[in-house]
């Protein structure tokens, strides 16, 4: 299947996609990496009137580790390869130089654009879990404001985020590692590559856990414990692979899902203490 007509605009700037975004509103589709965007208008699940092309915009291909924030700024054109390739990034962010390596496969990542799966908000998606287990935050800039949200109230369901037709996700902004603070990733899918059936994320300290599960509910989900330990832990994993309501697909099944939950989640506290 093709995608349905639209016509194509380059943005040179910022201000172009913006100005864009403005005039067309809800029938334009920002188009960065296009590895999420080209699939959905193949299916013809988004009929647009305009793609508007903010890939070679200078400006917004920009990657910066800011010591005074504490935080890893990825602006809306820059890859997921040109993240994932930073020599620092270990340093700076352990959690996302964990995930990269379960995106698909580096062509994929050679192209697709950090702040394009966040905004895309698959809930399978390893970078919006990132994100919301590690409690980063998304930007968002049209003509008129620019606004700030917090990763647990920018992701609304599946596919579906509190971006407004005429806003830019301008750039993501991931927490620096801190002191204390020990990380681990993992995910179960049916090949390398694909989507995960379920993936945890797990932030421990010496006084409390963070863990965020993927793959199960309609967004990422995250909980936040204090240092729990053998059947505590086995109980509070249980307890949340029952809340998060999975469901039967084509794929797995709801009690197998719950199941990854408590292993998975395990292994990745295990893993970060």
């Amino acid at each position: 299947m093709k995608p349905a007509p639209f016509d194509y605009l380059r943005a040179m700037s910022t201000h172009d996609a913006l100005d864009a975004l403005a005039q067309f509103g809800e029938d334009a589709r920002v188009l960065a990496g296009g590895q999420s965007l080209m699939a959905v208008l193949n299916m013809r699940l988004a009929q647009p009137r305009v793609l508007v092309d903010i890939s070679r915009t200078e400006e917004l291909n920009a990657v910066h580790a800011d010591d005074k924030t504490g935080q890893l700024r990825v602006s809306a054109a820059a890859t997921q390869g040109c993240v994932e390739w930073r020599k620092s990034l270990f340093d700076e962010v352990p959690m996302l130089a964990m995930a990269f390596p379960h995106i698909s496969h580096f062509q994929i990542r050679n192209r697709g654009t950090v702040c394009g799966s966040i905004a895309h908000a698959d809930p399978s998606a390893e970078l919006p879990l990132v994100l919301a287990v590690l409690g980063g935050d998304v930007t968002l800039r049209s003509k008129k404001k620019k606004r700030v949200l917090a990763a647990q109230d920018f992701f609304q369901g599946m596919l579906m985020t509190a971006r407004e037709p005429d806003e830019l996700v301008e750039s993501v902004r991931f927490p620096l590692k801190k002191p204390g603070e020990r990380y681990a990733f993992t995910e179960f899918s049916a090949r390398h590559g694909d989507f995960a059936m379920v993936a945890c994320a797990a932030v421990v300290t010496d006084d409390a856990i963070r863990i965020g599960v993927g793959g199960v509910a309609d967004r990422p989900t995250v909980e936040r414990w204090p240092r729990l330990s053998g059947d505590d832990l086995r109980g509070a994993l249980n307890d949340l692979s029952w809340k998060l309501g999975a469901q039967d697909d084509a794929h797995i099944s709801a009690k197998y899902r719950r199941h990854l939950v408590r292993q998975l989640g395990w292994r990745v506290i295990e893993e970060a203490k």
